[in-house]
């Protein structure tokens, strides 16, 4: 359910490529930080177990084992190929940076760091308002970072095309006007037919045979057939 009420993000490249990302919010997010600290929970018992035998010096081994777990655990994740931490991993999720592209050293760890503070006054209470109030679900490293989880999976824009039969345009179309014709088809399903209709008047021109006063949908649906190799 968590899924379907989040938003969507488009963040732009440096090669002026525009990414589509799906920001993850307060439920799946908090699943993923419950797996990772059942995951560090776990490690910590079997390392106090195994050093409790050896003393001051065991005692020493797990503080360090401790510290790596608490504050290099996330980061030494986040900084691998997968971006995320065993937790996000098991919800689909990811950290980028605001741009799409990979989390950076330096950001990773600005925004472990700052882990405290969204923790403050109690069981991060911080970071869920902070969540709470932004589109994009940042918590407060997140905003000091640059960074944002997503869902790793692609954000579909549009589904599948009505049937309709294939219709070639009345003159030959841009490549972003054939961009548009698709991208318009494809979210046929999520449009009242009322304003399908009211979308497909403005391109009007561009099926053959579509004479003022006759429904142009099918048409056009029929131009957006021709368009994806249906002949």
């Amino acid at each position: 359910m968590s899924a379907a009420l989040d938003s969507l993000f488009t963040a732009e490249t440096p090669e002026g490529i525009a990414l589509v990302l799906r920001p993850a919010g307060v439920v799946a997010r908090f699943h993923a930080f419950a797996i990772d600290g059942a995951i560090r929970l776990g490690l910590m018992i079997a390392s106090s177990i195994a050093l409790g035998v050896m003393g001051r010096f065991g005692t020493g081994v797990f503080l360090i084992i401790y510290f790596a777990l608490e504050w290099l655990y996330p980061v030494v994740f986040e900084l691998l190929p997968a971006g995320a931490t065993p937790g996000k991993r098991a919800m689909g999720l990811r950290v980028v940076m605001d741009s799409g592209l990979p989390v950076t050293p330096a950001a990773s760890v600005v925004r472990n760091l700052l882990r405290v503070a969204d923790f403050m006054p109690v069981l991060y209470a911080f970071g869920v308002v902070c969540m709470g109030l932004r589109a994009d679900f940042k918590r407060l490293g997140d905003l000091a970072a640059g960074t944002l989880v997503v869902y790793t999976d692609a954000a579909r824009l549009h589904g599948e095309l009505p049937a309709a039969e294939p219709c070639a345009p009345a003159r030959p179309l841009s490549s972003s006007e054939q961009a548009v014709i698709v991208a318009w088809a494809g979210r046929a399903a999520r449009l009242t037919p009322a304003r399908l209709e009211e979308l497909a008047v403005l391109a009007r021109a561009v099926p053959a045979g579509a004479a003022t006063g006759a429904a142009t949908t099918p048409r056009l649906l029929g131009v957006a057939q021709w368009l994806l190799g249906k002949r």
